[in-house]
This record gives C-alpha cells, structure tokens and sequence, in this order.
C-alpha cells in the first residue's frame, strides 16, 4: 500500500511539474492609468478611420483568398485569447487585410486585427508562420500593451512638462530630457513587450495546432529582409538599445528557448 501511495505522489508531482512547464510565462502591463473601455473605444475609432480611407483608396480586403485565409487562422487562435486576458472573449474582433508594400501587420486593443499584403509577399508566409504572427500581434492586445504605451506617454509627458518648469529648462534642455526619458523608459519597455508578445504569440499558435517552431523561420526571414533592404544603404538592423524591437538574434535565442514550454501543447492540439 505504501508502495503504491509513494508511487502514485510521485506520478502527481512529475504531472504537476510537466503542467507547469507548458506554456510561456508573460506578465500583463501594470503601468495602466487609462480605463480600459477609453483605450479600446479609441482604438476602434482609429481602426474605422484606417479601414475606410483604405476602402476609399480601393485598397481593402482586395484578396479574398488570403483574407479567408487569415479570417480561418485567427478563429482558431481567438479561442485561447482569454488564457491571457479574461476581457477578450467580450472583445468585437475583427480582420482586414490592407493592398500595401508595408511589410507589417497589428492587433488594435480590442481585437481590431490588420494584415498588410506586403508582408504576406515579402516572406512568402506558410500557415504556421502567419498564425505565429498573428498570435504576436494580439498578444500586445492581450497584454495590453497599446493602454500601457497611452499610458506611460502620459505619464511622460506630465513629468517632463513639470520639471522644465521646477527646473527653469529652456527649449533644448527640455528636448533633450524628452530624449533621456524616450531612451531609460519607453525603448527598453518596448522591447520587453516585443519579447512578451512573442510568447504568446507561440502559445496561441501551439494551442490552435500551428508549429510554434515557425517562429523561428519568421524571424530568420525577417533578418535576410532587413539585410537585404538595407545593402543599398550601407546600414543595417540598429543597435538593439536603440531599437524598440529586440535584435532578430536576441529575438530568436528567446524563441528557441521557450519551444519547450509549447511544444507539448501543440503535440496534443496535433
């Protein structure tokens, strides 16, 4: 019986623990001053805008295979938003796909997604590649990163304003704190909300049955495009200190080292 009992603690624990390493760990935006109904009202009202002035310029979901394609893999990762943020099962979310070279592609808060075709063309994304960056892109909504940077900007702001006028600054002084403080604050949290993003970007992929391994590939085809595009002018990616994205090394070493936190989930949505 006791043999039995040992047995059966030490397959909970080694159960326990195997719960545990699955998926990533992210934290949620604590610098939040704005209400969140404020910073989503906003958002939707600038996605409006956006939408209807590439409607007018005939540029709006022009491609109705990609856009059925796009509107499949974020049904399938939407369903394990709420893994990250309770709130997103209430969000309206929304999918459009915008005629444009701009190798980009965002996730407004609330839910407000839009994919460029330049980036679709530009790296030729598989299915897996597309759901890792679609999962990238809302996870700066799951974690709330747009009310957070609204957020730290007024905060900013306020600071800044205050202390040129504690301390007498003129003009350039004034500028140059305004630059200090972009420099000490608002690049390296950035950064940290690229990484963050990244995570679940791999989750959301794994749990909807995309190999979060595309991750990698994404990146490394951003790095050939970057070099590729910036030969011509003799320079290439920026230091990561004064980028607000992490290098695409950086950004991969910390992808290849969370594939073990969802792989697992991907092998049972597999």
């Amino acid at each position: 019986m006791r043999i039995f009992l040992l047995a059966l603690l030490l397959f909970t624990l080694d159960a326990n623990a195997q719960t545990e390493q699955e998926g990533v760990e992210v934290q949620k935006s604590r610098l939040l001053l704005l209400p969140a109904s404020t910073v989503e009202r906003s958002a939707s009202q600038q996605y409006g805008q956006l939408m209807r002035a590439a409607q007018q310029k005939n540029a709006l979901n022009q491609d109705p295979q990609q856009l059925e394609r796009l509107h499949r893999i974020a049904r399938q990762l939407v369903p394990h938003a709420t893994r990250f943020n309770k709130s997103a099962e209430k969000w309206r979310w929304e999918v459009n796909l915008i005629s444009s070279k701009s190798v980009n592609a965002f996730c407004m808060p609330g839910g407000k997604i839009a994919f460029f075709t330049g980036i679709l063309d530009a790296l030729q994304l598989t299915d897996d590649e597309v759901a890792t960056i679609i999962g990238h892109e809302i996870g700066h909504a799951l974690l709330e990163h747009g009310r957070a940077r609204m957020s730290e900007q007024l905060l900013k702001n306020i600071g800044i304003s205050a202390a040129a006028v504690i301390l007498n600054l003129g003009d350039v002084s004034a500028a140059m704190l305004s630059q200090a403080a972009n420099l000490a604050v608002s690049l390296p949290y950035a950064r940290k909300q690229e990484a963050d993003a990244d995570l679940v970007g791999l989750e959301l992929a794994a749990r909807a049955g995309y190999d979060p391994r595309a991750a990698v590939a994404v990146w490394q085809k951003m790095s050939r495009l970057s070099q590729s595009s910036s030969q011509g002018a003799g320079r290439g990616q920026p230091p990561q200190f004064l980028s607000t994205h992490p290098s695409n090394q950086n950004r991969i070493k910390e992808i290849e080292a969370n594939l073990p936190r969802v792989l697992p989930l991907y092998k049972k949505a597999s």
